[in-house]
């Protein structure tokens, strides 16, 4: 079956679409894609994302959000073969703990279905959470099934807006595989970056604003001793806590620009080494550190995370025949896939989820 995998994350840096040709054991990109937001559209998603806000505004987004994702879907090459579309939407709010789990994506999938004619299955992360889950990370499913080795201990992690580890022991079975959000990923230096440069660029490209400055080492301490990276997974993170607040006490440091960036720059890599020893190594080996999404594309980050794990080797996800920036869209494609089938795609030992579910919502 053909299906298109649509994905727009919380580094809201535009939409990656791909096309999968999935097989119920092999899957294979046929097409991708990359449409940026249009800079009013990502100032809006960004005015409406854990604040407070009018539901008008959000409702409106709901309805264009589709629109875009269905240019976005008609510019990928193979897009005429599609048989089936998962989309993710696009993250809003996601509070994963608590007394009471919720998150909201927006990106009417009924809209999607109506612009391509073609079936959609989207709001993937709600009935993990009624199933007593976080709702995240639901990728771990596919880095499974792509990444599983019968003698190498294996840890998939994709850099995005934020961080996320799974870790894979050889020959594990689903339920012998965790997976959690290490921190942030890309989401504060590209905050900080924009900041610099009044929004003309939204991210560090090649990680050259990093190599300009130096890290402060009070200040990564200090972000390190957040209860959050000394919590036990499953647990998940987003916005609401790297958000424009946590930009705003970085600035209120002082510290110069460039050296904010190096900072937060090494704070990616520094949290993701420290939840790889502290809690992938005490299931496995960590071998191979396959890296994907935006961050794969960082050389300081890559360069720090072979300094602070020198026992692991560090690798890009294109090593395996997956783009690294089209890795979390061919997961949404594989997922829509296991829900036409009618299949649970949740990983219970990732997410918390009492059981695996069948994800998503059909318009057809």
């Amino acid at each position: 079956m053909i299906v298109a995998g649509i994905m727009s994350g919380t580094s809201l840096d535009g939409i990656d679409v791909a096309v999968v040709d999935c097989r119920a054991s092999s899957y294979k990109m046929l097409g991708f894609h990359t449409e940026p937001y249009p800079r009013n559209v990502r100032q809006a998603i960004l005015a409406v994302s854990n604040r407070v806000c009018h539901v008008a505004e959000v409702s409106r987004l709901n309805f264009l959000l589709p629109q875009l994702y269905a240019k976005a879907f008609q510019r990928t090459p193979g897009h005429r073969a599609a048989e089936l579309i998962g989309c993710h939407g696009q993250t809003i709010y996601h509070e994963g703990g608590g007394k009471l789990p919720n998150t909201l994506q927006i990106g009417d999938g009924s809209v999607l279905a109506e612009l391509t004619g073609v079936p959609v299955v989207s709001n993937f992360r709600p009935r993990d959470i009624a199933a007593g889950g976080q709702g995240a990370p639901l990728i771990p499913f596919v880095d499974y099934h792509l990444f599983r080795h019968a003698r190498r201990g294996r840890v998939a992690l994709n850099i995005g807006g934020i961080a996320n580890i799974t870790v894979i022991p050889p020959k594990a079975e689903p339920d012998k595989v965790i997976a959690f959000d290490t921190g942030p990923g890309n989401m504060v230096v590209d905050q900080l970056v924009a900041h610099a440069t009044g929004g003309r660029e939204t991210f560090d490209r090649d990680g050259r604003r990093a190599a300009k400055g130096t890290p402060d080492a009070g200040l990564l301490w200090s972000l390190l001793r957040h209860p959050y990276y000394r919590r036990r997974p499953p647990k998940s993170a987003g916005r609401e806590q790297y958000g424009q607040e946590f930009v705003n006490r970085l600035l209120a440091t002082g510290i110069s620009t460039d050296d904010l960036i190096a900072t937060a720059t090494a704070f990616t890599a520094l949290t993701i080494a420290d939840q790889v020893r502290r809690f992938a190594e005490s299931l496995t080996r960590a071998d191979d550190l396959i890296v994907s999404g935006g961050g794969a594309r960082n050389p300081q980050i890559l360069g720090h995370l072979a300094a602070y794990l020198p026992h692991s080797r560090v690798t890009v996800s294109s090593e395996f025949g997956l783009d690294p920036d089209a890795k979390e869209a061919v997961g949404f494609a594989i997922l829509a896939y296991q829900t036409w089938r009618r299949n649970p795609s949740n990983l219970p030992s990732a997410t918390g989820a009492r059981h695996a579910v069948v994800l998503g919502n059909l318009s057809l």
